[in-house]
């Protein structure tokens, strides 16, 4: 089938490369036509996902049209934040009742703090809509590593199109029902995956990050709960898988902005030395704060987040706080 792919990140990349694998016709589309040009001539994407040839059955495209007219499957993978700008534009030129809508992006819109899906049915109106997410760096799935994820929509029909399209012997996925569980994982994840890199970045132990990770899987699924997600779902491949993966992987961004803060650094010089590659947590995290604040819920590493991304706090300072809050029984 024709499938479009809406960005031309390291992940969009990777989605495009394993789905022209299997047989699909892909349209790669890219915001920057100079360079949607200089990628038809090298057949690279030099500048966020390096070392993996374009094959020519993908199509790079500048026009969104061309991209999306036709197409049975609209990938999304653009960051979070630029998001409501592809959907306008998507909307200018209207989706069929056929077409699907995958998500494929991680994060919660900051000024409206709300999920992917809210922002495409109130862009886009009633739309079929799938989010593919779990523990799938980029780096790893363009190289045929085993990866598991999972794919949510209210429709089961659509979830299992989806399943069946990516699918392959080394990309695995399985099918809920549950959006809001799924997508909340894959934003919330990435701010505690901040949190692990500024206890590697301090140079703290297994120990911490242990501690770092399990603490951040309830704190996620007590939000999760209280924003409408199943507690089952943080359970799996969108919650403790991502989350494991994001903490602990040397390809993750947002464990790397974490890591360079624990060794001194502020936010602007991390986000100099990163380029063009973005990392959802650093604005997720405002998201997840304001939620957390706006429904009462108690998420004490977000907040420790985001005052030392937003307010200056040490790091440091941060892990005591942590440690030194009122003694509680596990599982209050």
């Amino acid at each position: 089938m024709k499938i479009a792919v809406i960005s031309d990140g390291a992940w969009a990349t990777a989605i495009a490369l394993l789905l022209v694998k299997n047989k699909h016709d892909i349209h790669l589309w890219g915001p920057f036509p100079e360079y949607i040009e200089e990628m038809k001539i090298s057949r690279k994407n030099t500048r966020y996902l390096k070392g993996h040839a374009l094959p020519d059955e993908i199509n790079l495209t500048h026009s969104i049209d061309e991209a999306i007219i036709g197409a049975e499957l609209v990938v999304l993978a653009s960051p979070t934040q630029y998001a409501r700008k592809c959907l306008q534009d998507i909307s200018k030129i209207g989706l069929t009742t056929n077409q699907i809508v995958v998500n494929v992006s991680k994060g919660i819109e900051i000024d409206s703090l709300k999920r992917i899906s809210q922002m495409c049915h109130e862009v886009l109106g009633k739309i079929n809509y799938v989010v593919l997410s779990g523990p799938s760096h980029a780096e790893e799935v363009v190289k045929g590593v085993p990866t598991a994820v999972v794919a949510a929509s209210e429709n089961s029909d659509m979830s299992q199109k989806v399943q069946n399209t990516f699918m392959n012997p080394v990309f695995r996925v399985y099918t809920t029902e549950d959006v809001t569980g799924v997508e909340l994982g894959g934003a919330l994840k990435n701010v505690y995956a901040i949190a692990a890199g500024i206890s590697d970045g301090i140079g703290l132990g297994d120990n911490t990050k242990a501690a770092l990770i399990t603490r951040g899987i309830a704190e996620m699924a007590r939000l999760g709960v209280a924003l409408g997600g199943q507690q089952e779902t943080f359970s799996g491949l969108s919650g403790v898988g991502d989350m494991i993966v994001t903490c602990a992987s040397s390809h993750s961004r947002n464990r790397f902005v974490g890591e360079q803060m624990g060794k001194g650094l502020n936010l602007e010089s991390i986000k100099e030395k990163m380029g063009f590659v973005v990392a959802e947590g650093v604005e997720t995290t405002k998201s997840a704060h304001a939620l957390s604040k706006k429904w009462s819920i108690d998420t004490p590493i977000i907040n420790e987040v985001y005052s030392d991304l937003y307010d200056g706090k040490d790091p440091r300072q941060g892990l005591t706080d942590l440690m030194t809050r009122k003694a509680k029984t596990e599982f209050e």
